[in-house]
């Protein structure tokens, strides 16, 4: 009986595992968009996309949450003069999750 129970706690164990990697990736991938799209608002040359999607990602690492990455790219939009709001902001992180969410799940 002890040994159905530790198979099933590490069941548990294993969808736990797969379930925090897919939600990292598909966060991960969220913020790219993100970072993408405002690279492209913020005026950065093409060449720089890649380079602000990465920061915008690596931004995400500070603190749990999402506001770790509201402050960033808040702070970059106010230093870029680019005309852009935090609702819309929080809209395109919205929108972001289910695109990448469909990407993730699709590979």
């Amino acid at each position: 009986m002890v040994e159905v129970f530790n198979e099933r706690k590490k069941g548990f164990e294993a969808k736990f595992k797969m379930d925090e990697e897919m939600e990292f990736k598909v966060s991960a991938r969220r913020n790219k968009l993100l970072g993408l799209w405002l690279a492209e608002k913020l005026g950065l040359s093409e060449s720089e996309h890649d380079a602000y999607a990465t920061e915008v990602v690596l931004s995400d690492l500070e603190e749990p949450g999402i506001e770790d990455i509201i402050r960033k790219v808040m702070n970059d939009i106010e230093n870029h003069g680019a005309n852009l709001s935090e609702s819309e902001v929080r809209l395109k992180l919205d929108e972001f999750f289910g695109i990448a969410a469909k990407e993730i799940a699709s590979k």
